[in-house]
């Protein structure tokens, strides 16, 4: 059974690279969402005056992979406690949130943060919001790091 599941988490490119390698993730793609200014792109994007935050789109099998260990892994992969940032990236683009498709998923995103807050010193600023429309970003951003033959930048 095939599902979807949208993180924002700084910078989409490593997220992207990251979330592609877990067995169960059939399809990965970047992009933008959250925000208010329809069709944008990702220099609209960076004046970090749309809303929209730069996110990773997956397709998972749910029989191989749970959402809760993807929620637990996007957790894993940056700073929850940063507001509106990730290591040098700064802006409402990357901020850190959750993007669910179901009630199931917005009841497993919240009990993960909750048992991450006990975990992580720092206040989780990680927001629980519903999918909204979601843009693909333009091609060249599309397995950014794997084109380059990259494994990993700043996450």
């Amino acid at each position: 059974m095939t599902e979807k599941a949208t993180f924002a988490a700084g910078c989409f490119w490593g997220v992207e690279a990251r979330f592609g390698e877990v067995p169960g993730v059939t399809e990965t793609a970047v992009g933008y969402e959250g925000g208010y200014h329809p069709n944008p792109t990702y220099h609209d994007v960076c004046t970090d005056d749309t809303g929209h935050a730069e996110v990773v789109e997956l397709d998972f099998d749910a029989t191989k992979v749970a959402y809760e260990d993807l929620v637990k892994l996007f957790f894993q992969l940056h700073d929850p406690t940063q507001l509106n940032r990730q290591g040098p990236d700064v802006g409402t683009q990357y901020r850190s949130a959750i993007f669910y498709h179901s009630p199931e998923q917005k009841a497993a995103a919240e009990h993960v943060k909750l048992e991450m807050q006990r975990l992580i010193r720092g206040t989780i600023v990680t927001s629980i919001e519903p999918a909204t429309k979601f843009y693909r970003a333009e091609e060249y951003h599309q397995k950014y790091l794997e084109k380059r033959g990259v494994k990993s930048c700043h996450i």
